[in-house]
């Protein structure tokens, strides 16, 4: 594959839906932030390449550029000195340099597209593997968070804490049994004091009451 379609499929990847797609997405984000790390280093590489050809392709064009004018200095000297067939020869010299001059300046125009290209991309590049980078640091949190989250629910799950849970209720149940015991005592108590007085006052009564028969029955005797 070459360079420039392996950093279009990355810089266009929907990394969200890889991750949806992916059994272990920790892994799946560390091979993508891997890939776009290797990819920017061909594509740094290139670059600086692209640089070295753009300078050396810039001697060639200086080179070519005076040995243009130099043939053509010649050619007029030969004018001068009425010597018109090496006049000829000497512009057939420069035309033939002049070609070559407009190949490597169209070469050398290549280079600098090729050179935006590449520092455009390792921008991009960059933007991407900062946003990538971002998202793992996000989703090792995620991890970490709903790890500690399911332990959690273990413990609560587990039977030594269902075990004391358990223990804990009894407890808290014979407590509540004690207390009833001991508030029924009291009641009890109260009870019974009051069925005392109130049968104390009930014989009064009845003492009274038959006092005052007696009585009524001992004045009708007598009248």
């Amino acid at each position: 594959m070459g360079i420039f379609s392996r950093f279009a499929d990355i810089v266009n990847a929907n990394i969200n839906s890889l991750l949806e797609k992916a059994e272990d997405p920790q892994k799946m984000i560390r091979l993508i932030i891997q890939e776009m790390e290797d990819t920017l280093v061909e594509v740094r590489t290139s670059s600086a390449r692209a640089l070295a050809d753009k300078k050396e392709l810039s001697r060639k064009i200086e080179s070519f550029e005076r040995q243009i004018e130099d043939w053509k200095n010649k050619a007029s000297l030969a004018l001068q000195k009425s010597r018109e067939e090496l006049a000829r020869a000497a512009l057939i010299e420069k035309q033939k340099l002049s070609d070559i001059l407009l190949t490597l300046k169209e070469e050398h125009k290549l280079v600098e597209e090729s050179i935006a290209k590449l520092g455009n991309e390792v921008g991009e590049l960059e933007t991407k593997l900062a946003e990538t980078r971002a998202r793992q640091q996000a989703l090792v949190f995620r991890r970490e968070t709903a790890g500690k989250r399911l332990d959690v629910r273990r413990q609560l799950d587990a039977s030594r804490t269902q075990d004391a849970l358990l223990k804990f209720e009894q407890y808290e149940r014979r407590i509540d049994e004690m207390e009833a015991e001991a508030d029924s005592y009291n009641i009890g108590r109260g009870k019974n004091l009051s069925d005392e007085f109130t049968n104390l006052q009930a014989e009064d009564e009845i003492e009274k009451e038959l006092a005052r028969m007696k009585s009524e029955v001992n004045n009708k005797k007598i009248s």
